[in-house]
């Protein structure tokens, strides 16, 4: 860990579900009301900041955003003081908030919190309060490694803001979940998250009204309603935030995941109706929202638009819109600016799929000598699951093919190994041979030309490991991700999904570098890279990494690397032996082979340096398939696999 962290956290964007958070907490007192719903996304406007120990807690500034605007702030880490300064008010209340949480609940420093840039607007229903708790609560939990999952991190923002006099909901600190759009479940006291994937780029906009509204008086009076509904108006909101709300968010997702933006925007407009209808009179004052009604009734931005609605709170605060492309995203700021609005633009895109591949086999096999003097030990022969007798190399191949990759590098020794690909996977059989296979097999050898027309090859002249074997691949990935798989290694899925998709799969929600993991035995561990997190998901399939150990002791495990459970057990997760390649990982080997050692050991450089950089920066996850892995790299592991594969 080193001495200085960086740490950006976007504002939030709730697009769909506002005050469903609090709405579903009611059901602790009545079971009957629904459980709230929201799509809320991370925008490009944050907070930039540097975070490292110190004895006190300290908030400097050296943003050219702020300078005008900030006097800096020191406190001592004493829960005493941090409470007063939180329930005093102003900016520093909600880190002072967060600091006498995490004081009084963690065994920890202090923190010195220097903010670089924030382009972030404060007061414009973007929960900038919440940026900035999010951002102390994950810095206290990067720098003390309190082994806090992103949910934690939540709570430990809302807990913290919650001892100032803001009474914000609990998807505010949605956040925390950077730039990616999820759909936050509110059950009582139970938070859910979902992870969405975007199939098209959808051009938003939005834009402080300039305008005034109270929130206070917007949640008071929507408050009264709950939790039992009695006339006919508190009814309204319940089944607005309820029912309605539901099948709003469920047409969402379907509309987001499927590219179907116009239909998103009339979702947008409806939305806006549905409130104006049934939660506006409750709360007649605020929620008349002229403002806000005038800019959404503009010919000229429903021209430019699919459609638009309210924010956060609503009443006459925000408004954002679904612009119908980059063109119009800018006409639309443009034109609002000219109204004497503030504007944003941001643009919520894809997660591109993976189509590319890396297998390194530079190896000589020598654990497979003498059978590895004739046959490259990724050509050994194995009986596949239908049956047939493959190469394992194929078998690696076909499950890629399979599973839509389009681009496959071989990370070979030199030339002849190439040549050895290319006499398999390229040329075809002799006449006489083809005709003397049945028609289901000469399909098979179709299929094998199929995957030899979509491999490429690079050279690792030297061999100094399997880091270095993988950074040959840096040119053919460009700046792209791809999936790595250990070339004397193969998979069986459990599912009709091959593991590479669903690891594949997995990316396109985290978009974060990704490590498949499997459970193994705690004797075990010295034979293995072993990571330690914290869960993210109640089914324990996706693992925050706090560290990365290669080949640890047993006894060094088992008093730092155990992964704790629901059920409260210790467990120990290995490498699985596929991974997720950003170009985040090829810049970190690059500075390994660079830099003088590196983290070379034994002439070589590994791969586990570069994924353990990138804890810190950009975060990386294990994520535990649902299959068996088989290594084939000595005759012992060939053996098993051949009984057992």
């Amino acid at each position: 860990m080193s001495d200085k962290i960086s740490i950006f956290v976007p504002g939030r964007l709730c697009l769909f579900g506002e005050h469903s958070d609090w709405a579903g907490l009611q059901r602790v007192i009545n079971s009957e009301i629904i459980p709230g719903l929201a799509i809320v996304t991370g925008i490009e406007q944050g907070i930039y900041a540097t975070v490292e120990k110190s004895e006190k807690f300290i908030m400097l500034n050296e943003s050219e955003e702020l300078k005008n605007n900030w006097v800096n702030f020191e406190c001592p880490m004493q829960a005493a003081e941090l409470r007063k300064t939180a329930a005093e008010g102003g900016y520093f209340s909600y880190v002072a908030g967060v600091a006498s949480y995490v004081n009084e609940n963690y065994h920890v420093g202090g923190l010195k919190v220097t903010v670089t840039k924030m382009d972030l607007p404060i007061k414009s229903g973007l929960s900038s309060s919440a940026a900035i708790c999010v951002l102390v609560a994950r810095a206290f939990n990067l720098i003390y490694r309190l082994n806090l999952n992103t949910i934690g991190e939540m709570t430990v923002a809302f807990k913290g803001e919650q001892r100032t006099m803001s009474r914000c909901g609990r998807l505010d600190q949605a956040c925390a979940f950077g730039t990616n759009p999820v759909c936050m479940t509110f059950d009582g006291d139970e938070i859910s998250v979902e992870r969405l994937v975007i199939k098209e780029p959808l051009y938003w906009v939005f834009a402080n009204l300039a305008a005034s509204k109270d929130t206070v008086k917007i949640l008071s009076d929507l408050n009264k309603c709950y939790p039992f509904a009695y006339s006919e108006t508190e009814k309204n909101v319940h089944e607005a935030l309820g029912i309605n709300n539901r099948s709003i968010i469920e047409r969402a997702k379907d509309f987001m995941r499927n590219g179907q933006a116009e239909d998103l925007g009339r979702l947008m407009t409806g939305a806006q109706e549905i409130f104006d209808t049934k939660v506006a009179p409750a709360s007649p004052e605020e929620l008349k929202a002229p403002k806000l009604h005038s800019v959404l009734n503009d010919e000229t931005v429903k021209e430019l638009t699919f459609g638009g609605k309210g924010v956060g709170s609503q009443g006459d605060g925000s408004v954002q819109f679904l612009a119908k492309d980059t063109e119009t995203q800018q006409k639309l700021v443009s034109y609002l600016e000219n109204m004497g609005l503030i504007a944003y633009p941001f643009t919520i895109k894809p997660r591109h799929r993976v189509h590319k591949a890396v297998i390194p086999v530079a190896g000589f096999g020598t654990r497979l000598y003498p059978a590895t003097r004739s046959i490259k030990k990724e050509f050994m022969p194995i009986i596949d699951k239908d049956g047939l007798v493959k190469p394992v190399i194929l078998i690696l191949l076909e499950q890629l093919y399979d599973s839509g990759i389009d681009e496959i590098c071989l990370i070979v020794g030199d030339s002849s190994d190439i040549d050895a690909y290319k006499r398999y996977f390229s040329a075809p059989l002799l006449d006489e041979h083809l005709s003397k296979l049945p028609t289901i097999m000469k399909d098979y050898e179709n299929k094998i030309m199929d995957i030899g027309k979509i491999l490429t090859f690079r050279i690792q002249n030297e061999k100094k490991g399997f880091g270095h074997a993988v950074f040959q691949s840096r040119d053919f990935c460009a700046d792209e991700a791809a999936i790595l798989l250990l070339g004397d290694t193969i998979y069986h899925s459990n599912s009709a999904k091959t593991c590479s998709m669903q690891l594949i799969e997995a990316y396109e929600q985290y978009d974060i570098p990704l490590v498949s993991i499997h459970k193994i035995p705690a004797e075990q561990v010295v034979n293995y890279g072993i990571l330690h997190g914290t869960w993210e998901d109640k089914k324990e399939t996706m693992l925050k990494v706090s560290c990365f150990s290669e080949k640890p002791s047993t006894t060094y495990a088992e008093d730092f690397l155990g992964v704790t459970g629901k059920d409260k057990e210790k467990s120990y997760y290995a490498v699985f032996g596929q991974y997720i390649l950003t170009p985040d990982v090829f810049n970190e080997l690059e500075l390994s082979l660079a830099s003088e050692g590196g983290n070379e050991k034994n002439g070589e450089y590994g791969l586990t340096g570069a994924y353990s950089a990138l804890i810190e920066k950009t975060g990386i996850a294990g994520v535990v398939l649902d299959g068996q892995m088989y290594d084939m790299g000595n005759v012992y592991a060939y053996r098993n696999a051949m009984q057992n594969f």
